[in-house]
């Protein structure tokens, strides 16, 4: 059964807003930050209890609270239960096997997107699924608990106040988050890319079962990144559409920036998934043809020693008064016959064109 398959099984026949977390990491200790700021003022602390986020609920400031982590049900309901959420934005958060989408709740957006890294030690792309909250003042990020991101930069930014984040609100540290994400994207095909170059440089020498095991490896973590990356595409349109109050004017340009570079991506994901399908048509067909070789080998030998087989059939036959037994030079008259057929045969092919 595939992984996602066993993760949903989970909440079978449970009612709707059952809280109930569907990842395997279960055993990390959950770990609360949070940045507070305008333009003139930052603070950044860790938080021990969903309770300290109250103060934090009506400041005029911007606050951003990052979850890492996201297997204590009870903790993440209380922290929905500060910032006024709805029941169902917590049973997403904890359905860690989410389709990216945006859905507006009035006062504050729930957007769900795909982060992706790259394990350099395993060569693989590993995922995580990260929420993002947006209210008027606040946003609220959550993550599954794997080590990194991809929001170090922006942190960095916010604590020496540099660029438009500390002036502008919650709306702007959203499209940063999503913009760091997808930048993220283009880190990914980065490293494919190099695995592409590399297999289709060795795919002529490359053993056949191995070969074939790389390409459908690739095309797979292909498949995945056009799984996160395509319906992502509907959620920023939909942002930069600015249905919902909270999104800015101001915030629109960016987001069409963020629009654009996953439109880069979705088609840079479709040239790989051809490069790898043309590839994996060479590496058959060239298998084909060194298999035919084999064969138009294995057959001019068969045909040749078909008349030979049938001379050696006839003289090697149990009569006792056979015309030819007696004969003086008989043994090397057969060698004789059988060497002419041999040569005739072989030149005979070569002059049509076989061998």
């Amino acid at each position: 059964m595939p992984r996602t398959s066993r993760r949903r099984t989970k909440k079978v026949g449970l009612p709707s807003e059952s809280l109930v977390y569907t990842g395997e990491q279960a055993g990390r200790k959950v770990s609360v930050t949070l940045i507070d700021y305008d333009e003139q003022s930052f603070e950044e602390r860790t938080l021990r209890t969903a309770e300290e986020c109250v103060p934090y609920r009506e400041k005029p400031t911007a606050t951003w609270i990052n979850v890492d982590g996201v297997h204590d049900a009870a903790m993440l309901e209380r922290i929905g239960e500060c910032f006024g959420l709805h029941r169902l934005v917590i049973e997403d958060i904890l359905s860690v096997v989410q389709r990216p989408k945006v859905e507006d709740y009035g006062d504050h957006l729930y957007i769900v997107i795909k982060m992706l890294t790259y394990d350099d030690h395993e060569a693989r792309v590993v995922p995580e699924q990260v929420s993002l909250v947006v209210g008027r003042s606040f946003l609220l990020s959550f993550q599954e608990g794997i080590k990194g991101d991809v929001f170090q930069l922006i942190r960095d930014r916010l604590r020496n106040g540099r660029g438009r984040v500390r002036k502008l609100g919650t709306d702007y540290l959203a499209y940063s988050l999503l913009d760091a994400v997808v930048d993220g994207y283009f880190v990914i095909l980065e490293k494919l890319g190099e695995r592409i170059d590399t297999l289709e440089e060795g795919l002529m020498q490359a053993g056949g079962r191995a070969a074939m095991d790389q390409v459908y490896n690739l095309k797979r973590e292909l498949l995945f990144l056009h799984k996160a990356v395509w319906p992502l595409r509907e959620v920023i349109a939909t942002l930069q559409r600015r249905e919902s109050p909270l999104i800015s004017e101001a915030t629109g340009p960016y987001l069409r920036d963020v629009y654009d570079h996953i439109i880069q991506v979705i088609d840079s994901i479709e040239i790989y998934r051809d490069i790898l399908s043309e590839m994996l048509g060479t590496h058959l067909t060239a298998v084909s043809y060194r298999l035919n070789e084999i064969m138009k080998v294995l057959t001019v030998i068969a045909t040749i020693f078909m008349p030979l087989t049938f001379l050696a059939g006839v003289y090697g036959m149990n009569f006792r008064h056979l015309p030819e037994l007696e004969w003086r030079h008989g043994y090397y008259g057969f060698w004789g016959i059988c060497l002419v057929t041999a040569v005739g045969m072989l030149a005979w092919f070569r002059r049509r064109g076989w061998i």
